[in-house]
Order: structure tokens, then sequence, then C-alpha cells
């Protein structure tokens, strides 16, 4: 998430309450999780166990709940709470704006678009033109959808993050600024839930085709002309590549990378990132020719313990 405009460290650290190091001119323009910073953003961090990786990443201000060394050319801003403090950031950035119509004052609609009833459009959406929209749709502030796009019914795109951190009293939640952005060409089938990015945007690319009743989490990045079955379940900050065919059911775990043009077969477990154009099976999954041998083995048990005995 970039900012309306470029803020210095001083300013930020004012906002949350927060010491810093570094000059107190030094250029913020944003702010974004570890997978998806660039130069001038903002990255927390709060566990020992992931410092190094923040601050060696390549966001050049680190919000961290120790004092460390700086890295040169970054800064610091030195927090007891870096998750909270990070949520206060988001909201004074992008809070939540109250709608008072089924499709906002602000929305933009391109020609030749058809929304049906009760459809809901919030703040700052943009459709393209000759998209269909069906009824009860529900799309989220910020939104960014593109020409001959096709939304059937139920569909939500924009939802939070499924993002927590436990405490004592219970789970904080992580914040959501993102976006949702839908390609060209793009159908989403009935009842679909696509959870908008943290700070970032969760994507769908052109031609890509979803069926009815799909999860997609926050920050998950679907290629292009992608096939994605029914009832199929897609954890945050998946990277789906090109021409890839998902069958139904398939559930995907965050962080992983569905490489181009891979088939992964009904009910598959993806535990782990996958390989180019291999098709995948089981649960947890494997590549199917491995998985299949494995089956014409273990039905081979029986025969061989009756030769044991």
């Amino acid at each position: 998430m970039k900012f309306p405009q470029e803020h210095t460290l001083q300013q930020i650290a004012t906002i949350i309450d927060a010491q810093y190091i570094g000059d107190a001119n030094f250029p913020v323009k944003g702010m974004n999780e570890i997978h998806v910073v660039t130069p001038g953003d903002i990255v927390f961090v709060d566990h020992p166990k992931y410092y190094d990786k923040a601050l060696n990443s390549a966001a050049t201000v680190i919000l961290i709940n120790k004092e460390v060394d700086c890295p040169e050319g970054k800064a610091l801003l030195i927090s007891e709470d870096p998750f909270s403090d990070f949520n206060k950031l988001t909201q004074y950035f992008k809070p939540f704006q109250k709608s008072d119509k089924s499709i906002s004052d602000s929305a933009q609609i391109g020609e030749g678009t058809h929304i049906q009833p009760n459809t809901f459009i919030g703040n700052n959406v943009k459709i393209g033109s000759n998209c269909l929209i069906h009824s009860n749709v529900s799309i989220y502030d910020n939104a960014v959808i593109g020409n001959d796009v096709i939304i059937h019914s139920g569909t939500v795109l924009g939802g939070d993050a499924f993002y927590y951190k436990t405490r004592p009293e219970g789970f904080d939640k992580l914040r959501s600024g993102g976006r949702v952005i839908i390609e060209d060409n793009v159908e989403i089938g009935a009842n679909c839930t696509i959870d908008k990015g943290v700070t970032g945007d969760t994507t769908i690319k052109e031609g890509t085709k979803l069926d009815n009743l799909i999860q997609v989490g926050h920050d998950t990045v679907i290629g292009r002309k992608c096939l994605i079955a029914s009832q199929v379940g897609i954890a945050g900050a998946v990277i789906i590549e090109d021409e890839v065919t998902v069958w139904g059911q398939v559930g995907m775990r965050s962080g992983i990378t569905v490489e181009k043009g891979g088939i992964l077969m009904g009910q598959a477990g993806i535990t782990k990132s996958t390989k180019a154009n291999k098709i995948y099976t089981g649960n947890p999954a494997m590549e199917s020719r491995a998985k299949l041998k494995e089956l014409a083995l273990l039905r081979q048990l029986p025969k061989l313990l009756e030769k044991l005995k």
C-alpha cells in the first residue's frame, strides 16, 4: 500500500508514538507485508526469528520491537507492539468509509456494464466496460475490475484477510488495507469469496475462470488462463502461475507457488510448492505418477503378508 503522498520518518513516528533511528526526514512512501515490500515501504517484525529477514528485505523502514543495528540506507521505528502499531498505520491511511448507497457515488462503472438488482458496490470501486455483475454480489471499497468480467450471484470481493495474532485475551486482528484486482475476461462463479490484501493486492489475472464456492485468501495472485473448479480453498499469499488447472475441493496452504501449467487433481492437499507442467494428486499431494506407484505397491501388501506367513 502506497501512501497518497510521501511522509517523513518523524511524521510516521508521531502517528504511532514511537521512537525512531535514522534521519528525521528519511522518506517513507508506503507500508507492506514482507513478501511484497519495495524501497520506501515500512515492514513490521515482532519475533527474533524474523529480524534478519525483515532487516535485509527490500523495505527501508523496519517497525521492530527491539533496538538493533540499523542497516545502511534504512531506518528503524522502535515499538513495544509492532503488530498493533502496523494496525494503527493501516487505520490512519485506509480508514473504514461508511457507505449509505447500494452503488457508491465514487464508483466508476464503464460503458456497457450491467449491474443486476441488490448488488453492493463500495467506495472508489472501478469497473470496466461490458461487464455483467449479477444480483447479490458485494464489491467492497477500492476494488478494481477490468473489462468483459462476469461475476455471479452471492460472490463477495474484498472481505478482510483471515490474519490474527494470538494474545492471552484472545485473537487480535491484523487490519486489511489492500485491494482486490480482477483483470479482463475473468469469470467468477456464484458464492465465491475473494479477500483483499492486508496491504497489497489480491489479483486474478486475465482470462482466468472460477467455478462456484471458491475461497481465495489475502494477497494471493492467480495467473492468466487458469481454470479452478468448485469448493477449492486457497490460503493467503499463494502464487498460482499461468494456465494452471485446479479440480474440485483442492486445498492450498499459505505462501506456496503453483508453477505454470500444473494440474491439481480433485481433493489434493497442496502443502508445498509444485513444479511446472506436472500433475499432482493425494493429500499431502505428490506427483501423480509417484502417487499411483505408491498405491500400486500398497495393494500388494496383503499378498506379501500372506507369503510371510
